[in-house]
């Protein structure tokens, strides 16, 4: 198990790695443009790339902090591995289900 949560973890962050970097120069981009958060909605409604880009964003977030969170715990607080599994899938989903609320409100019309 330990394993596959390494391996997964690893793969979330080369994923995100040029998600990260996207992100950051749209919002410089935006920022230095002078673009309102009106404009900004207006090309993300409706927008099947964005909704694609930052719901692969929100998985691979959730899912690296999770993980992530799983083995601070451990290393913290000892906690037994039902527990541990417990905390990680709660806090996973709770992420997943509300990042893509967000990006629902975002892409959609």
């Amino acid at each position: 198990m330990d394993l596959r949560l390494y391996i997964a973890q690893r793969v979330s962050a080369m994923v995100m790695i040029p998600l990260v970097f996207a992100h950051l120069g749209v919002m410089i981009y935006a920022i230095q443009g002078g673009v309102s958060a009106g404009e900004i909605l207006s090309r993300t409604q409706g927008s099947v790339f964005w909704f694609l880009f930052y719901g692969v964003f929100v998985v691979s977030v959730s899912v690296h902090g999770a993980i992530g969170l799983r083995t601070i715990l451990s290393e913290t607080f000892r906690f037994r591995s039902l527990t541990l599994d417990a905390i990680m899938w709660t806090f996973g989903l709770v992420s997943i289900f509300m990042g893509a609320r967000a990006v629902s409100a975002v892409t959609w019309l």
